[in-house]
């Protein structure tokens, strides 16, 4: 394997690790916090809304700009408003 090719492997599963975390929406504890208040996260409510593979994420990257409220030190991959 060259030097290349392992630099593209790593790129490759850091997106897919940016992937997997964006899915997260805040962590498991927020999708449990929401459970426990018997609340389905935004995209278990979209995937029951919509038909199988009609519904495509456009920024599973993006973040806020905020700075009130303390949200200047929480980044969360995916957050936006449904």
């Amino acid at each position: 394997v060259t030097a290349e090719k392992r630099q593209i492997d790593e790129k490759i599963d850091s997106l897919n690790a940016m992937r997997q975390e964006s899915q997260k929406g805040g962590g498991q504890d927020r999708i449990d916090q929401q459970h426990s208040r018997g609340k389905l996260t935004a995209r278990e409510r979209l995937n029951l809304l919509m038909d199988e593979g009609t519904f495509e994420e456009m920024d599973p990257f993006v973040t806020h700009r905020a700075t009130d409220f303390g949200l200047g030190d929480r980044q969360v991959l995916g957050d936006a408003v449904v």
